[in-house]
């Protein structure tokens, strides 16, 4: 009898512990989602990079203040002109789903950008992270963080040779 009671409750057990939703992946149709944006981001194809977010998405990069992501687009050219080329490197890219306490879908993302600027030619790597939230598939808030200080000190350090260039030229 006492064995019988044992292996009911390990039954009951192994069966309770079975039903509990998945809270973690590293592969979803919400992870493809962001690969798709990364894709699109990599390939300046701003259409398909929109497509990926609810109309009404609110993206924040760096910022508390978001940007709609009917903006975005211009956010990156605007960036993009200091630049030959950028674009993620493909080696080492995370990708992760998670489901929080709230019932929330976040996927998270970390990758090294890479970036060549167009007045020098000096290569510049920065890590990335991105979190964004999906509702239905589509993403509907999206978080960015990553340190643009190596890019803008050696776009300052190419202004000040310019204006050294120009005060020199002037003094002749």
């Amino acid at each position: 009898m006492k064995k019988l009671i044992l292996i009911l409750i390990g039954a009951l057990v192994l069966t309770a512990c079975q039903n509990t939703q998945q809270r973690y992946t590293q592969s979803s149709n919400e992870i493809d989602v962001l690969k798709a944006v990364i894709n699109s981001y990599d390939d300046k194809d701003w259409d398909a990079l929109v497509s990926q977010y609810a109309d009404t998405a609110k993206v924040y990069f760096n910022s508390t203040t978001p940007i709609e992501i009917a903006k975005v687009p211009a956010f990156h050219q605007q960036d993009d002109a200091n630049l030959a080329q950028r674009s993620f490197e493909k080696d080492g890219l995370e990708y992760e789903m998670v489901i929080d306490d709230k019932g929330n879908t976040w996927v998270n993302f970390w990758g090294t950008w890479k970036g060549t600027l167009a007045a020098n030619g000096k290569e510049i790597e920065i890590p990335v992270h991105l979190t964004a939230q999906y509702i239905n598939g589509k993403i509907v808030r999206e978080y960015g963080y990553w340190d643009n200080s190596p890019i803008l000190l050696a776009l300052q350090e190419i202004q000040a040779k310019a204006e050294a260039t120009d005060d020199m030229g002037e003094k002749e």
